[in-house]
């Protein structure tokens, strides 16, 4: 997909469609971070700690339910 910036006051504006906002679950009141390696930008979504929370939590319980399958896929 290519985009355009568009004039928004005295600054430029990226629009991000509707469907791209979904696929990474961000509302247009939710905070992004912005980030470059020099040559690309990154736009990311700022996960909260209890959102990061969650997802460790949730990696516990897989790994504690499937170690030996992890262990075997690891050897």
């Amino acid at each position: 997909m290519i985009k355009n910036f568009v004039r928004h006051g005295n600054s430029w504006a990226l629009v991000i469609d509707r469907p791209i906002l979904d696929l990474l679950k961000i509302r247009p009141e939710d905070p992004v971070e912005i980030s470059t390696d020099g040559t690309t930008m990154i736009v990311s979504p700022v996960r909260t700690i209890s959102h990061k929370a969650r997802v460790a939590s949730a990696r516990a319980k897989v790994n504690a339910r499937h170690k030996t399958a992890f262990q075997k896929l690891a050897e």
